[in-house]
Formats: C-alpha cells, sequence, structure tokens
C-alpha cells in the first residue's frame, strides 16, 4: 500500500504564496505521474497541475503563470504564488505508482480577499 501525505496548506492574503509538499512512499522505481487537483465547496475535483518522470508538465489554464509543480524523487511539490481567493479549496495529491492511483487525505488552501 502506497501511503501520500501533503503538507503546506494554510490561511493567505490574495496575492501572497504557499507551497504544498507531497511525500509518497514506496520504490520510485515504480512511481509514474505525479499531480496536484483541488475541490472547492461544491464543485468537482480539478487536475491543477501534473509532472511525469521526466518532468514534463501540465497547467490548468487557471493556474498557469502562477503556479509551478515540480518532484524529487518521491516528493512532488506546488508552489503557489499570486494566490486569488477562488483559489480557495482542498489541495489532493495524487501519483500514479504501478498504473494504480493513489490520493493523499487533502490540505486546505484559504485565500482571503
Amino acid at each position: 500500500q502506497v501511503q501520500v501525505v501533503e503538507s503546506g496548506g494554510g490561511l493567505v492574503q490574495a496575492g501572497g504564496s504557499l507551497k504544498l509538499s507531497c511525500v509518497a512512499s514506496g520504490s520510485i522505481f515504480y512511481m509514474n505521474a505525479m499531480a496536484w487537483y483541488r475541490q472547492a465547496p461544491g464543485k468537482q475535483r480539478e487536475l491543477v497541475a501534473r509532472i511525469t518522470t521526466i518532468g514534463s508538465t501540465n497547467y490548468s489554464d487557471s493556474v498557469k503563470g502562477r503556479f509551478t509543480i515540480s518532484r524529487d524523487k518521491n516528493q512532488v511539490f506546488l508552489q503557489m504564488n499570486s494566490l486569488k481567493p477562488e483559489d480557495t479549496a482542498v489541495y489532493y495529491c495524487h501519483v500514479d505508482y504501478r498504473g494504480n492511483p493513489y490520493w493523499g487525505q487533502g490540505t486546505q488552501v484559504t485565500v482571503s480577499s
């Protein structure tokens, strides 16, 4: 069983920054793409950013130019700058491990106006 644990959420004012971290257990040889999703109240979970094993990235249009995803071995990070109130959500780390999806428990990000 792969354990996925996020950290780094919190309360920040609009225009501020936060960095989320996620660490996954297991062998790095079996870790494929890693990603961040988010879910705001009353909305569906959506992809925020994704990074492959070779470092290719893709972002949702709503965060392009503001968020940066990176990874290091069994960790994935999300640097969030110029935060907006609409970025408020629970952020989840997703790991593709040997073709199977694993999720973290989520970390709350709240951006005040």
